[in-house]
């Protein structure tokens, strides 16, 4: 990293904060319908308004799973300790995005967990009662009698307590490199194993303070382009700049946190019309965890 590279980084750090979090391997007969189950799965980002959220960990060779199908490892994550909540909501995204994709199966990937969920309660009992279990690829399973023979999911899913909401903006002039730059972060990122972008590129920034409490987090203001005439000098907008899009990772622990974000902004920093590196904090409003930018960087 050039030296001047160097002096794009923002002198500041991104909060972050813990959460709870499965991690899933999900199979299916072909590559078309692994991938709609994984997107439609983790398609919406929903900590910030109580709901679980998830993202795409990594996709893995036929070699690499249990019945010997493409498979995709996903993560969904709730960012309190309420369990019992947690369990119905990652209910929703199982009931309504995989099992209902053909030929999918899905098992527990879970790294170090603290305890495990009973899939049966929320998702096995969708059989009316007429499901049962059987061993699968030396799996316990629940076999869920389905109109296209049939879902089945292991019974045990292992839950840990990991860091979400670790973030780095990246200030642009251009708008082709919020695409661009964004797009090759996100395939360093995927690298990196034990993280998820549960964004992706965010176009939408937010703060925990608001005018309106029913919504939730509403836009970070400060760091609109848009409102820097408006707000003249209350605008933190730097001279130039005119994009803020911002990537946030969820990870399972600190390390892998740190590397997805250090890889990101690397990628970042090569981008001439990148002119400015930066995070999202809130002076530990938000989470424990302050990860400085520039000691990221060293």
């Amino acid at each position: 990293m050039t030296r001047l590279n160097w002096d794009k980084v923002d002198d500041t750090y991104a909060e972050a904060f813990s959460g709870i979090f499965c991690r899933t391997l999900v199979t299916a007969d072909d590559e078309e319908t692994l991938t709609r189950a994984a997107y439609d799965a983790t398609s919406t980002p929903g900590a910030v308004i109580g709901r679980v959220e998830g993202g795409i960990e990594s996709w893995v060779s036929p070699k690499h799973t249990p019945d010997g199908r493409k498979g995709v490892l996903l993560q969904f994550w709730y960012g309190s300790d309420d369990l019992e909540k947690f369990e119905l909501e990652l209910s929703y995204r199982i009931r309504q995005d995989i099992l209902v994709k053909p030929f999918t199966t899905l098992f527990d990937a879970s790294h170090s967990p603290e305890g495990y969920i009973d899939t049966m309660k929320h998702v096995g009992h969708c059989g009316d009662g007429y499901e049962w279990e059987e061993e699968v690829h030396g799996r316990n399973m629940i076999v869920i009698p389905i109109a296209i023979p049939d879902f089945k999911i292991e019974r045990q899913l292992g839950y840990a307590t990991g860091i979400m909401g670790a973030n780095f903006w990246y200030m642009c002039s251009d708008k082709v490199t919020v695409l661009d730059g964004g797009r090759e972060a996100l395939q360093a990122i995927q690298e990196v194993e034990g993280v998820i972008t549960p964004f992706d590129i965010c176009s939408a920034a937010s703060k925990p303070e608001t005018s309106y409490p029913w919504i939730g987090p509403t836009t970070n203001h400060p760091y609109c382009p848009s409102l820097s005439t408006v707000l003249q000098d209350l605008s933190q907008v730097p001279p130039g700049v005119n994009y803020i899009p911002e990537i946030v990772i969820n990870g399972w622990d600190l390390e892998a946190v740190q590397q997805a974000m250090k890889v990101g902004i690397q990628v970042l920093l090569d981008y001439n019309d990148v002119l400015k590196i930066s995070a999202g904090n809130y002076g530990g409003k938000l989470g424990q965890y302050r990860i400085q930018l520039k000691r990221l960087l060293e």
